[in-house]
């Protein structure tokens, strides 16, 4: 995949997002019916991971072919409520008030003009289109056709001769089309070349004139399609008993999908559910599951106005009072949040994850001893809960006695805010932090630095703290970020009030931050927009780690404010020339260690996360002729990977716990290996750094950036890709044969950003004061001692996975 220059690609506008309450019907109504807006709302990057577009679409002939639209639509949601694609109509013409009842049925629906159905051919804007007519009703789950990645695929029509041809009903059957196999003159429905043409199994596309005689529908129909069958439908009772069951008022459709059991995809059941029915209380889990809608999708303020509403004077309701808790925290309603959180632990069944949020809750506050109560209290509870052990762990008092800063007087200490991953979190967030410091000073403890953790609130008490260092730094990481930890200060995950921020007396400087929003991720803008002209104006320095994280802050950005924003790498990504211990290794260890991802699954991988997983075993068993093949889980979440992997493909991969580890055995692991695949940002950018040649498996925007920034593109593939397989294999093979040329590569590629660095860091000099740490090159650098006892057992790692 070649990726285009991040800094071109054109942004969004900022979407409005109104909030709304329980009984606003209006703006329920608007939110979960703007069909335009649904993509506009999230980020959309698309060019730069190549993740697939998948949309349905249907030519209606005119307004006579509306009622079949309309029982087209409720058949794809009653009989596949989990999915919810974009469903593109075709038509000739029609006004755009002719679609309102439509539009009742699916949050998804985008009308636009055509000429004819042979338009579903050139749909703008989609990798993948299902093209559906008003004629079919959907009787099963799409899946696999969405799965499908080659071709045009159809179910085979008898020819004139009687032979089997899946072009024999061009007008009225179901195409599955991968708008990358058509060449530059789409083709029309009946001339689909034969060497795009993949037969699908009738089943997928079933004659409902197959069925005279009042033949029963054959078991596993997916889409059963009505094209050339008379009005009257005679000897066809069981085909249009099939069809019947979808001719249902507005009404009796929302009834009928919120009645289904299983899964509903969040955008349908938004849609179908609000506004309630006037008169009718409804549903508490109901009302709660829309409130959980809403907080994935960041909007905290509406689940406030809808569990509110439904929890006033209901103290016997512990796992909304949770719920509503939570989002209250993502407020900073923090006393209210602590209220409901309080009621949640009325009940055995809730009360661990309840005492769980309290102890995060209190700990953001600054209250460690409040923190480590509530900790210990779900652990009383249920010894078993990993999220209160992991609470008290970190507020226990060796842990927190640790982490204060000791020796300097303030006045010469910086202070550092960041994320610092403790316990088993995220090995490249442990890494990270140090790097940042060592950019600044050789002793990177906190000797000489201050630690303030970003998700912590900045009150009159920290504010006094950091005012009292020689400067505050903030960074590196995706801090950018609307969904780890949110909080309604800032927007983003440096936890501090506006007006807080304008009393910061002490140099700021954000340092290696990064623009994190996934492909498809939704997030309010206007909170976090406004706290980044705050914090840009308020900046005396304001470095992004990637070009394409620069090119999206400055379109949120004033005019006025844009060129305030420079280019700062990461500084994992120079580590060999931060810390002399990582120069080449004299030998390496005849390894390719490889990495994926977990978080926010559904953005990453869409619909191909099959296709990815069998594409990377094809990799693996390639490679695996060349170097040993082993895994390094930056978390225990990535550990999935090796656990499908082995279940769908019957291969084993060691594992290396890289969250077990201490930072000097991470960059020593990953300086000895001959070459990184990686997923996670720092999977690329720490063995990079180290001077090891990487491959990115690109499924987030920022992996891209990364490798633009290098001008080495062709270092990523994206998880998309239909013959990922295949590239990666070839590319890895190529690094292993000529490793000698891939590490100066390696090397030649941080220069430039080694002196992009080195430019910022003397401009920072004169706000700090500090001396260069690198002007002398024989000086020793001080850096923390191992993180786990796991550094100090080389039991503990790696381990297989059998």
């Amino acid at each position: 995949m070649t990726h285009p220059d991040p800094s071109t690609t054109p942004g969004l506008s900022a979407a409005s997002d109104p909030s709304t309450t329980v009984g606003s019907v209006s703006a329920s109504r608007a939110a979960s019916t703007a069909t335009a807006t649904a993509t506009a709302a999230a980020d959309d990057r698309r060019a730069v991971t190549g993740k697939r577009r998948i949309a349905f679409a249907a030519y209606l002939g005119g307004a006579d072919e509306l009622p079949g639209l309309h029982t087209l639509l409720r058949s794809l949601v009653l009989s596949d409520p989990a999915l919810c694609e974009d469903v593109v109509v075709l038509h000739p013409g029609l006004p755009d008030g002719a679609f309102e009842a439509a539009r009742r049925l699916h949050p998804r629906l985008i009308p636009r003009p055509a000429e004819g159905r042979d338009d579903v051919f050139r749909l703008d804007g989609y990798d993948t289109v299902v093209a559906l007519t008003p004629a079919m009703v959907v009787l099963g789950r799409l899946g696999a056709l969405l799965r499908l990645r080659m071709g045009v695929a159809a179910v085979p029509r008898p020819g004139p001769d009687g032979s089997q041809d899946p072009r024999g009903g061009p007008d009225d059957g179901l195409l599955v089309i991968q708008r990358q196999d058509l060449g530059p003159v789409p083709p029309v429905a009946g001339d689909v070349p034969d060497d795009l043409l993949v037969p699908l199994d009738p089943r997928d596309d079933f004659r409902a004139l197959r069925l005279t005689d009042d033949l029963p529908v054959p078991e596993g129909v997916v889409v059963l399609n009505f094209a050339g069958v008379p009005a009257t439908r005679t000897g066809l009772a069981p085909a249009q008993a099939a069809r019947d069951r979808f001719d249902l008022d507005d009404e009796a459709f929302r009834a009928a999908f919120l009645a289904l059991p299983g899964a509903k995809h969040p955008d349908l059941l938004l849609h179908l559910a609000l506004p309630f029915p006037g008169g009718r209380r409804p549903p508490i889990d109901l009302v709660r599951q829309l409130a959980e809608i809403h907080r994935g999708h960041g909007r905290h303020d509406r689940a406030v106005a809808l569990l509110g509403e439904a929890v006033a004077g209901r103290p016997d309701l512990p796992r909304c009072h949770e719920t509503l808790g939570v989002c209250l925290m993502a407020l900073s309603r923090y006393e209210e949040a602590e209220t409901h959180l309080l009621l949640a632990t009325a009940s055995p069944d809730f009360a661990p994850r309840a005492f769980g949020q309290l102890a995060r809750l209190a700990w953001l506050l600054g209250r460690t001893e409040d923190a480590r109560g509530y900790a210990l209290a779900g652990l009383e509870t249920d010894p078993t809960d990993a999220n209160c052990r992991a609470w008290y762990a970190r507020t226990s008092e060796p842990a927190a006695a640790g982490r204060k800063s000791a020796g300097a007087p303030p006045g010469e200490q910086l202070a550092h805010v960041a994320l610092f991953a403790e316990g088993e979190e995220n090995a490249g967030d442990k890494v990270l932090p140090e790097a940042v410091r060592a950019c600044f000073t050789a002793d990177t403890g906190p000797d000489r630095w201050h630690q303030q953790h970003a998700h912590l609130l900045v009150d009159e008490a920290s504010l006094e703290r950091l005012n009292a260092r020689r400067a505050v730094i903030v960074g590196g990481g995706g801090l950018f970020l609307p969904d780890t930890a949110p909080n309604g200060n800032s927007g983003w995950q440096w936890n501090i009030p506006d007006d807080v921020l304008a009393r910061v007396t002490a140099p700021l400087a954000v340092f290696a931050v990064g623009y994190n929003v996934f492909d498809g991720q939704r997030y309010r803008r206007e909170r976090f927009a406004a706290s980044l002209r705050a914090l840009v104006e308020r900046s005396a320095f304001f470095g992004l780690r990637n070009h394409g994280s620069v090119a999206r802050v400055r379109e949120l950005l004033p005019e006025s404010l844009r060129e305030k924003v420079r280019y700062q790498p990461c500084p994992t990504t120079v580590a060999r020339h931060l810390d002399p211990r990582l120069a080449e290794p004299a030998e390496r260890e005849d390894t390719v260690l490889v990495n994926c991802a977990y978080d926010r699954a559904g953005l990453r991988f869409g619909h191909d996360y099959g296709h990815f997983l069998a594409e990377m075993a094809s990799a693996i068993r390639a490679v695996s002729a060349s170097a040993e093949v082993r895994y390094a889980a930056h978390m225990p979440a990535d550990e999935r990977f090796v656990d499908d992997l082995r279940r769908e493909h019957g291969l084993t991969l060691p594992v290396e716990p890289l969250y077990l580890l201490s930072n000097d055995a991470i960059l020593d692991l990953y300086r000895r290996t001959r070459l990184v695949i990686g997923m996670r940002g720092h999977a690329g950018m720490i063995p990079f750094g180290c001077g090891t040649p990487v491959i990115s498996l690109v499924s987030h925007p920022k992996l891209a950036y990364f490798l633009a920034d290098i001008d080495r593109p062709d270092w990523g593939v994206s998880v998309h890709e239909r013959d990922l397989g295949a590239r990666l294999a070839e590319r890895a093979r190529a690094v292993l044969a000529d490793h000698p040329a891939a590490v100066a590569d390696v090397h030649d590629r941080q220069r430039p950003l080694w002196s992009a660095t080195r430019d910022n860091l003397a401009i920072l000099r004169e706000l700090t004061g500090l001396p260069d740490p690198f002007a002398d090159p024989g000086a020793g650098r001080a850096v923390p001692g191992p993180r786990s006892a796991a550094d100090r057992d080389p039991a503990a790692r790696p381990r297989d996975r059998a």
